[in-house]
């Protein structure tokens, strides 16, 4: 049984930083790519950042620059660094373990089997 388990959210002011983190279980972590989505009230999940199993990295066009996404295999873990946030990135953050393993960076949903519970960010203006 796979599982996800993120961390790290919080209320933060514009321009402050988080670090959420996200542990998986289930699975041999360091063949699959993993991705962090956001979803904000009324609005669809959208990819913020996903890295695949060599490392290679895709980042969404609003958190460019700002974000950073990691991973730590010997900890199953992959990490979203957050920085200069701003009131628009308020959404719950999913993180989500893909389909397939060794494949190229993955940045739509349904290529992603495994979700986590999701942890709620808000930055205040």
């Amino acid at each position: 049984q796979v599982q996800l388990v993120e961390s790290g959210g919080g209320l933060v002011q514009a321009g402050g930083s988080l670090r959420l983190s996200c542990v998986a279980s289930g699975r041999t972590f360091g063949r699959y790519g993993m991705g962090w989505f956001r979803q904000a009230p009324g609005k669809e999940r959208e990819i913020v950042a996903a890295i695949n199993w060599d490392g290679s990295v895709y980042y969404g066009d609003s958190v460019k620059g700002r974000f950073t996404i990691s991973r730590d295999n010997a900890k199953n873990t992959v990490y979203l660094q957050m920085s200069s946030l701003k009131p628009e990135d308020t959404a719950v953050y999913y993180c989500a373990t893909s389909k397939i393993p060794y494949s190229s960076v993955l940045t739509t949903s349904q290529e992603y089997d495994y979700w986590g519970q999701g942890t709620q960010v808000i930055v205040s203006s």
